[in-house]
C-alpha cells in the first residue's frame, strides 16, 4: 500500500503533529470527501506500508520526524514544490529563500533523489510572464540543482472553483491569466520550454509532465507520475505491482494510493488551489483538527469508536 501525504493539503507543513501521533498509533480513519458518514480505517503499519509520498511547499515542521521514521522502517521520498509567485496567488509561503534552504537541508538529510522538485502549476498572466518563468526557474534550478534528480512541471487547470477565484484576482489585483497551451500561444510555450529545457539539461535534471495532456516530448519533458512506481524501485530496490490509480484523471499515471488528507484544510491558501474554496472554510475545519484524533479533521462518534474495526469502506 501508498499513502499519499498528500493531495488534499500539506500535511508536512500545518499537520505533522497529528502525522506522526497516526504513526505511532498504526492507522488513520480515512473519511469519504463526497460523504462524510463513509469511513474507513486505513492502516498505517510498516509492515502494510510500501512507501509515504509527501507532498509539500515546506516540509521543516516534519524534517525533525524524518530520523523518527527511518528508525521505524518506513520509506518515502517528497514532492517539493518551489515555485516564486507574488503574494496575490501564494499569500502565506514562507520566503523563496527560506524555501530554497529548506530544500537544501531536506536534500541533505535524506538523498537528492528522494527530494523531486515539482516547478507547478505554471502560471502565465500580466504578473508572471512567460520572461518572468525563464528567469525564474533558471534562478531557482541554479540554487537547487545539485540537490535533486528531477523536475515537474505542470500547466494550470482552469478547473471551476479556480475559475471562480481566478476571476476575483482580476477584479481585485488586476491579473489577466493567459492559456499558454492553447494554439495561439505555441510560439511563447516553445520559447519557455526550449529554455526549461536547457537549464534541466544543465543541471542534469530530468523533467516530467504532471497530468498534462500535451506531448511535451520534443523538450525532452516525459509524461510522469508524481506517485511514480518505477521511481519508487529505483530509489528503494523493490519489485512494487501497483495499477493506475483509477480515481485521477485520465491523463494522471500515479498508482493508486489512500490519501490521508481533507479538503479545504491547507493555510497556505494559495489562489490557483483546487484544494481549498476559500481560507473562511479553512480556518472552520481547524476549529475540529484534533492531534490525537484518528481524523485529520474532527472526531469519531461513541458508535463509530466502539465499531471502528468494522468501519464501513468506500472507493474515492
Amino acid at each position: 500500500m501508498i499513502i499519499s501525504a498528500s493531495r488534499r493539503t500539506d500535511i508536512p507543513a500545518f499537520f505533522s503533529k497529528w502525522f506522526m501521533e497516526r504513526i505511532r498509533s498504526g492507522y488513520y480513519v480515512k473519511v469519504n470527501p463526497y460523504n462524510s458518514k463513509q469511513k474507513k480505517m486505513v492502516s498505517l503499519a510498516v509492515e502494510d506500508v510500501d512507501v509515504i509520498v509527501f507532498w509539500t511547499k515546506n516540509p521543516k515542521p516534519l524534517m525533525p520526524h524524518l530520523k523518527t521514521l527511518d528508525e521505524l522502517g518506513y520509506r518515502y521520498y517528497f514532492q517539493f514544490t518551489l515555485n516564486d509567485y507574488p503574494k496575490a496567488l501564494e499569500p502565506s509561503v514562507p520566503s523563496l529563500k527560506s524555501r530554497i534552504q529548506i530544500f537544501k537541508d531536506l536534500s541533505n538529510l535524506i538523498g537528492a533523489e528522494k527530494v523531486i522538485w515539482r516547478y507547478d502549476p505554471i502560471i502565465i498572466s500580466n504578473e508572471t510572464t512567460v520572461n518572468d518563468h525563464i528567469e525564474r526557474f533558471e534562478r531557482i534550478a541554479a540554487e537547487i540543482g545539485p540537490y535533486t534528480k528531477r523536475v515537474v512541471i505542470s500547466f494550470l487547470d482552469m478547473y471551476g472553483k479556480v475559475e471562480a477565484k481566478l476571476k476575483k484576482l482580476r477584479e481585485e489585483h488586476g491579473l489577466v491569466f493567459t492559456d499558454i497551451t492553447s494554439p495561439d500561444y505555441r510560439a511563447e510555450l516553445h520559447r519557455l520550454m526550449n529554455h526549461f529545457a536547457t537549464v534541466a539539461s544543465r543541471y542534469s535534471l530530468e523533467m516530467y509532465s504532471c497530468a498534462e495532456k500535451m506531448d511535451l516530448g520534443q523538450y525532452g519533458v516525459q509524461h510522469g507520475a508524481c506517485i511514480d512506481i518505477k521511481l519508487i524501485q529505483k530509489i528503494f530496490g523493490s519489485e512494487l505491482r501497483f495499477k493506475k490509480d483509477p480515481y485521477q484523471r485520465s491523463e494522471c499515471l500515479c498508482a493508486e494510493s489512500e490519501d490521508m488528507g481533507v479538503y479545504d484544510t491547507c493555510k497556505f491558501n494559495c489562489t490557483y488551489c483546487y484544494a481549498v474554496r476559500s481560507e473562511k472554510t479553512v480556518n472552520k475545519h481547524w476549529e475540529k483538527h484534533d492531534v490525537h484524533s484518528p481524523l485529520l479533521i474532527g472526531q469519531l462518534d461513541n458508535e463509530e469508536v466502539d465499531c471502528s474495526l468494522q468501519l464501513k469502506l468506500f472507493d474515492d
